[in-house]
């Protein structure tokens, strides 16, 4: 039996979906406040028997730093999918970052050790992918440096750390270090924010770009990393490098609005994120802008995909059939 964290996550409902079709047994860990309801709803999006499969999942309610709940959950389990993850670049965020994202990957690696757990695959990111100072596309060997690293980036890399200590006492690990997942669900957070502003035409968009990938693409490789003899290797999962300009463009094709054409300057950016940040002071909203975040959009990075290719033998499913799809769901949903 696997066990499955941040199960009520895109990646991690798909996960499960892609699990339970393949006839595995799971556990799936869960907060008090997570809405269950959503996974049936995205296994829905892709099979007319999901109620049959949602309700093969043995769900366990535990946080990542509730001990005691994590040990029972532990309990029958031979292999750990970790998805489970807090995504903010928020500066006010990091020690919620480190709490959920380090110590909570510090806990399952040590419940993994504990109970011999054959096998442990995380959801990283490219956040804890070094950045290149040539324009060449950074690969999983390029060095991961502090400067100019968020605050999301630091407790991502921390808790590959984490992971990677696991693995010399003992454990077996692989970890996924996907692009900007894009995927139906959940469309008031992470990714999902994405189709609002696609689906808004808005006419603006920002300078630079990043890796994409779908999420069935993740966790295909995922499945193939835990199914291999594979150990202890870390895999870039992107599967274009777009510009923002593109990826808000093929948003707005699928839902067959005009796309955006007026480049926000660098310049403007600088004040929008002092005002971002007075605005904070003032109400305590958050921060949505930071001095990091927009030196990252002025050095835009490439991501090479070829060790996924060549060691896995793995083909990228283009990312406008995932778009459209997932755009198609949205206006289901929202008619």
């Amino acid at each position: 039996m696997v066990l499955v964290t941040g199960g009520t996550g895109l990646v991690g409902a798909h996960l499960l979906l892609r699990l339970l079709q393949s006839g595995v047994a799971v556990k799936a860990i869960h907060r008090k406040t997570s809405n269950l309801k959503e996974i049936e709803k995205i296994f829905g999006y892709y099979t007319e028997n999901a109620p049959e499969l949602f309700q093969k999942i043995l769900w366990i309610e535990a946080d990542l730093n509730d001990l005691p709940a994590l040990d029972e959950a532990f309990k029958g389990i031979t292999h750990v999918y970790h998805c489970a993850g807090l995504i903010s670049f928020d500066p006010n965020d990091y020690e919620l970052l480190r709490t959920i994202n380090t110590e909570g990957t510090k806990n399952i690696v040590n419940l993994c050790l504990a109970h011999n757990i054959q096998k442990i695959c995380q959801v990283s990111s490219i956040a804890a992918i070094g950045r290149t100072l040539d324009g060449q596309a950074a690969t999983e060997e390029t060095d991961w440096t502090l400067e100019g690293a968020n605050v999301y980036a630091l407790s991502k890399m921390d808790s590959e750390l984490e992971v990677w200590r696991g693995s010399q006492e003992g454990l077996a690990v692989v970890i996924v270090n996907p692009g900007v997942i894009i995927g139906p669900g959940f469309w008031d957070s992470g990714t999902g924010l994405l189709f609002q502003n696609g689906f808004k035409a808005r006419k603006h968009y920002p300078p630079g770009g990043t890796g994409f990938v779908a999420v069935n693409d993740v966790t295909a490789l995922m499945v193939k990393l835990m199914d291999s003899s594979i150990a202890n290797e870390k895999f870039i999962a992107v599967a274009e490098n777009l510009s923002y300009k593109d990826i808000l463009g093929r948003l707005a094709k699928a839902f067959n609005k005009p796309g955006p054409n007026i480049a926000i300057k660098f310049w403007q950016l600088e004040i929008f994120w002092r005002i971002d940040k007075l605005v904070n002071m003032l109400t305590k909203r958050g921060r949505k802008l930071t001095k990091i975040s927009i030196r990252s959009l002025k050095n835009r990075q490439l991501f090479n995909n070829n060790k996924t290719k060549e060691q896995l033998g793995h083909s990228y499913a283009p990312l406008d059939e995932i778009i459209t799809f997932s755009c198609k769901k949205f206006m289901e949903e929202y008619p």
